[in-house]
């Protein structure tokens, strides 16, 4: 049986990406969900990071959140 993790939640993912990303401001960021690539460009201002470096900041943080929802899934 195949179990697939639910989908990720920015509420959850949230204290794990401020420690992850220092500079991150709830009130300021655009939606990681909504809006990858200008979660990617605010991500890239606020950090001093080029758009490329913020991308692959992005997916790396996104495959490990990714890991993590599939470890706190239960198999039915």
């Amino acid at each position: 049986m195949t179990v697939f993790p639910p989908p990720l939640c920015w509420e959850d993912m949230y204290p794990r990406a401020k420690q992850r990303f220092p500079h991150l401001q709830p009130e300021t960021v655009p939606s990681l969900e909504q809006d990858r690539d200008g979660f990617v460009a605010y991500l890239a201002n606020t950090h001093h990071l080029t758009l490329r470096e913020a991308r692959e900041e992005v997916e790396d943080f996104l495959f490990t959140e990714s890991l993590h929802a599939e470890l706190d899934v239960e198999p039915v």
